[in-house]
């Protein structure tokens, strides 16, 4: 615990940080989760279809911070090659 008021306040700021970051990287999952998903039962359309879905939410977690950009960059260029190889 902090001491000071203004380690007290830092503490208070990180805990509200934390949430938006969790639940940009809890969409972000779910949305390549949902992706995969398709990918594994050979629907390509329905992969395509939510491929941009995504690409938004792993570029809105690398613009925040929550993923570094190379990450985010790694992350579509897989989505995308894996979509590319359903037949």
């Amino acid at each position: 615990m902090a001491t000071s008021k203004s380690g007290n306040k830092s503490v208070r700021q990180a805990g509200v940080k934390r949430v938006f970051n969790m639940r940009r990287l809890r969409t972000m999952k779910a949305s390549i989760k949902q992706v995969a998903d398709f990918v594994s039962n050979k629907d390509k359309k329905g992969a395509e279809a939510l491929l941009p879905q995504a690409f938004k939410s792993i570029d809105k977690a690398a613009k925040r911070g929550i993923l570094k950009k190379n990450t985010a960059a790694r992350g579509k260029s897989k989505l995308t090659r894996d979509v590319a190889g359903v037949k």
